[in-house]
């Protein structure tokens, strides 16, 4: 563990006392090295459910995918940042960084900490480097509006979650993952143990978000610059499922029906937000909402609490992890030619661009759940599983998958197809940079489906 967390640490004078001319290569070349010894935590051999350090932080079979993709991003937001943040003075770059490597640190400490109560620190401790990188490095005027929405729903979401911790410390004496996975708990179906559950499960399906309470997720993306996007879609949203399911084992069995308007919700959200992508005329508010048409799989998955459907929902917070990040990427590069998000703007780019026409096919048939993407994997085990749960959920989940792929066609036709502008004709050429960015969030996501119990959490 500390293997991790002191080199990261160490990133800080790093970013501060490199040469100006040699700041972005260390810091990208040193992330990339943290990133490739946290591969070490795949390396799963004990008969033990959990790998210690100290009494606080741990590693297990669920935490661990999402650390190495916590590390892994960072080089890649690096990567993508460059182009973005090569007219700002020094100073600025340097800060920039710097809240890009305490948000690693502060993921880090939330996704391998074993009390709650730490958790649920490092959980808001997330909000503030975000905060300031939508407020400060975004691109429009409206992102403060944006990142006002992000504070206050997280916030709002997050102070039930804490009274009902502190209630929980003051009946067990302990907040400890390890002790509260076994029920000690009263079964009384009372008022004050139904507002316990919900103030325990509302921080996490706002951060996730569940169909309702997501507003604040498209403006975030819109207005965050492309290191925002990737961290928000690829691990912020992930800290809210991690959050869940890890709370919602220690939840009493007999509250069953009180999950049932979430999960309603979370389901219905699939169709919805699917049916909203379809009329975007923005990029990233596209990719944004498809977000939230993903994690409201990975919700229901996590309510209904079987097995299956607990396999089905790490899986495909993995790989959605990796795709929607790659996704970010691309509309960022053609964001940096077009100065436009708007599809209509950038048609018929397949032909200025082939190897990046190519690189927008293959993931969003990753998107879509083409085998062989762990995306499929992901939707069949949890898919097969609601069915399980009850029949009904077929129609809303088949639709889902329908509405999916006719998203990702028409996202891939728009951007790419048909015929190009003449503002186009004279654009940049793409940069090795840019193709290295979007292969090194593909090849980890083909090379998964080869072992896929890397990312299947408890189940393996």
């Amino acid at each position: 563990m500390l293997k991790i967390i002191i080199p990261t640490i160490m990133l800080l004078p790093i970013a501060w006392f490199s040469p100006k001319k040699w700041l972005w290569t260390t810091s990208i070349t040193y992330s990339l090295l943290i990133a490739m010894s946290s591969l070490l935590w795949l390396k799963w051999n004990l008969e033990v459910g959990w790998e210690f350090s100290n009494h606080y932080l741990g590693v297990d079979p669920l935490s661990s995918p999402l650390l190495i993709l916590t590390c892994w991003l960072l080089p890649l937001m690096l990567l993508a940042s460059q182009n973005h943040l090569s007219n700002e003075p020094y100073p600025r770059q340097r800060t920039y960084i710097t809240l890009l490597i305490l948000l690693q640190t502060f993921l880090i400490l939330a996704f391998s900490a074993t009390e709650m109560i730490m958790f649920y620190i490092m959980f808001e401790a997330t909000l503030i480097p975000t905060l300031i990188i939508i407020t400060r490095w975004g691109n429009q005027a409206e992102r403060l509006n944006a990142g006002t929405y992000f504070l206050f729903y997280t916030l709002m979401g997050s102070l039930p979650l804490l009274i009902a911790l502190l209630a929980l410390q003051k009946d067990l004496g302990t907040l400890s993952m390890l002790i509260l996975q076994y029920p000690q708990t009263n079964n009384a179906s009372t008022w004050a143990n139904m507002f316990w559950w919900f103030a325990c499960l509302i921080a996490f399906l706002v951060k996730m978000p569940l169909y309702g309470i997501h507003l604040w997720l498209p403006k975030a993306h819109v207005e965050a610059p492309i290191a925002g996007s990737m961290i928000l879609a690829a691990i912020l949203l992930k800290l809210g499922g991690y959050g869940m399911m890890r709370i919602i084992v220690m939840l009493n069995p007999t509250m069953k029906e009180m999950a049932y308007p979430f999960l309603i919700l979370a389901i219905w959200g699939v169709i919805m937000t699917s049916s909203i992508c379809l009329r975007q005329t923005d990029l990233k508010s596209l990719i944004a909402y498809s977000s939230v048409s993903h994690m409201g799989l990975a919700a229901a998955a996590i309510l209904i609490q079987t097995p299956w459907s607990f396999a089905g929902a790490t899986t495909l917070m993995i790989a959605h992890g990796l795709i929607s990040s790659a996704l970010f990427c691309l509309a960022n590069t053609n964001y940096e030619r077009t100065h436009s998000r708007t599809l209509l703007l950038a048609r018929g780019m397949q032909i200025i661009l082939p190897l990046m026409g190519t690189s927008w096919f293959l993931i969003n048939l990753a998107n879509l759940a083409l085998p062989p993407s762990p995306n499929l994997m992901g939707e069949l085990l949890i898919i097969t599983s609601l069915f399980k749960w009850s029949n009904w959920t077929i129609m809303a989940t088949g639709l889902g998958v329908l509405l999916t792929a006719s998203y990702s066609l028409y996202m891939f036709t728009m951007t790419q197809r048909g015929p190009t502008s003449q503002h186009l004709l004279s654009m940049n050429p793409t940069h090795t940079r840019e193709h290295l960015l979007i292969y090194l969030h593909l090849i980890p996501t083909l090379l998964l489906i080869f072992k896929p119990e890397l990312i299947l959490g408890w189940t393996t």
